[in-house]
């Protein structure tokens, strides 16, 4: 019989590895830690792309990958599998927190989401609006959507940097509006940015769902096998000429809130498993046994949560860092900013993501709160709404995927992206400035309203 209370102690060696895997699985979970290494990788594809090894850095993100399966063949360049294939997980990602947060998080219920919800509409406007000012003559108007998304992580990065002194209902609505923000940015890629619609495209895609819905209903709960369905929506997108990565978003929203509902409850099924360990003789029951303890492990949670925790890591230190290294390349070598063709785009989205969002989003919620639509909720100031608005003007990833789909001259396509880096920068640099002042002022505003109270 297997000796399952054995008293050996760890070696030095194995105490010194569980400490660094300690170590390293919290430094995962710092915030700040995702903005920094996005900003590394951008970094390091602006630093390739105008250096002597721009040939190289170009040529690799074009090397075909791909696979044979019979007569069927499958290939495409490393930049189409990172932009279209790897950004269906940051999608399938976003699109659980997206269904999280209209569950049980600040889109539950209308009044709590009233304020996120009018200054992400503000922020969206906005920076629209200044775009269209500046290139309305031009005809680089199809950019429009450029500087109105958000960039979760990098935000939420910037605002960690900041520490513990921000109150926590501050990080509360700017999650919440770059939610929000996404569900505008998926609409506007879908509704505008997705041309020569192939309506046999829509019928693939609706077998996929049929499919997820089919295995939800027969209770399989393992996420491995909803990569076929997804597999199907893909395809299906891709066929109708929606971007396909949007299928990241359809699969999100589908995901089950609740854990998956057995005969037996995974609580009485981990009780029952850890009571049997003690009376398994053979090897074969007590790997029999430890299934049963994955199993309700597994089934304890609630799939939106098990599988968003499951890929956040992978998105956050490896998708979209990747991604970033493949797109933020931008060659200066012949950019001219004298050609109005550059020019009034990159100006469009600099003022759109740096003024445009700040004022977009303090405008709206100043119209929201004045009007009784909506409330503050409490230790919130005016003060704390401008943090979040320069924090929202860091488009950087998002911002760089629906330029790409925007434009699809070189000249124009870069241009964009030199707006989005520097716009983005702006906001990421303002923001934490800002941010440090704010502190230092939310301080004395909490000592005087806490006097105020006392008295």
């Amino acid at each position: 019989m297997p000796n399952l209370s054995s008293n050996r102690l760890p070696n030095r060696a194995s105490i010194v590895t569980k400490r660094a895997l300690s170590a390293i699985e919290g430094f995962l979970h710092i915030e700040a830690l995702s903005g920094i290494i996005l900003l590394v990788a951008a970094t390091a594809a602006l630093i390739f792309a105008n250096s002597k090894y721009i040939s190289l850095y170009e040529a690799f993100w074009h090397t075909s990958l791909g696979f044979n399966f019979g007569h069927f063949n499958l290939s495409w360049d490393l930049h189409f599998w990172v932009n279209d294939v790897l950004m269906t997980v940051f999608f399938l990602v976003a699109g659980m927190e997206i269904r999280r947060e209209i569950h049980e998080g600040a889109l539950a219920n209308f009044k709590q989401a009233a304020l996120p919800i009018v200054a992400a509409i503000g922020g969206v406007c906005f920076p629209a609006i200044i775009y269209l000012s500046f290139n309305l003559n031009g005809g680089h108007t199809y950019g429009w959507a450029v500087p109105t998304a958000t960039d979760i992580a990098f935000a939420l990065g910037i605002l960690a940097l900041l520490g513990k002194a921000i109150p926590s209902n501050l990080h509360i609505i700017l999650l919440s509006l770059a939610i929000i923000d996404d569900i505008i940015a998926v609409l506007i890629i879908a509704f505008f940015y997705s041309t020569d619609l192939n309506p046999s495209g829509l019928a693939i895609a609706s077998a996929g769902i049929a499919l997820v819905l089919f295995f939800q209903w027969i209770g399989f709960a393992s996420a491995w096998l909803y990569i076929a369905p997804g597999a199907i929506i893909w395809w299906g997108l891709m066929v109708t000429g929606v971007h396909p990565s949007l299928s990241g978003v359809v699969l999100g929203m589908m995901t089950p809130v609740f854990p998956t509902r057995h005969l037996v409850a995974p609580l009485t099924m981990l009780n029952n498993a850890v009571k049997s360990l003690q009376e398994k003789n053979t090897v074969k029951d007590l790997h029999h046994t430890l299934k049963k303890v994955r199993k309700g492990q597994r089934d304890i949670i609630a799939p939106v949560i098990r599988v968003q925790k499951a890929l956040h890591p992978w998105v956050a230190y490896g998708i979209m860092p990747v991604f970033a290294f493949a797109n933020a390349g931008v060659s200066f070598a012949n950019f001219d900013l004298s050609s109005n063709k550059s020019f009034f785009i990159v100006l469009g989205v600099i003022i759109g993501l740096f003024v445009g969002k700040p004022l977009g989003i303090i405008t709206a919620s100043y119209l929201a709160v004045k009007s009784g639509l909506c409330r503050f909720p409490p230790n919130m100031t005016w003060g704390g709404i401008l943090l979040i608005g320069f924090l929202a003007g860091i488009g950087f990833t998002m911002s760089i995927f629906v330029s790409m789909l925007a434009f699809k001259d070189v000249v124009q396509l870069d241009s964009a992206k030199i707006g989005v880096l520097c716009g983005s920068g702006l906001s990421a640099f303002i923001g934490l400035g800002y941010g440090l002042f704010y502190i230092k002022k939310h301080k004395k505003y909490m000592i005087n309203f806490n006097k105020e109270n006392n008295d």
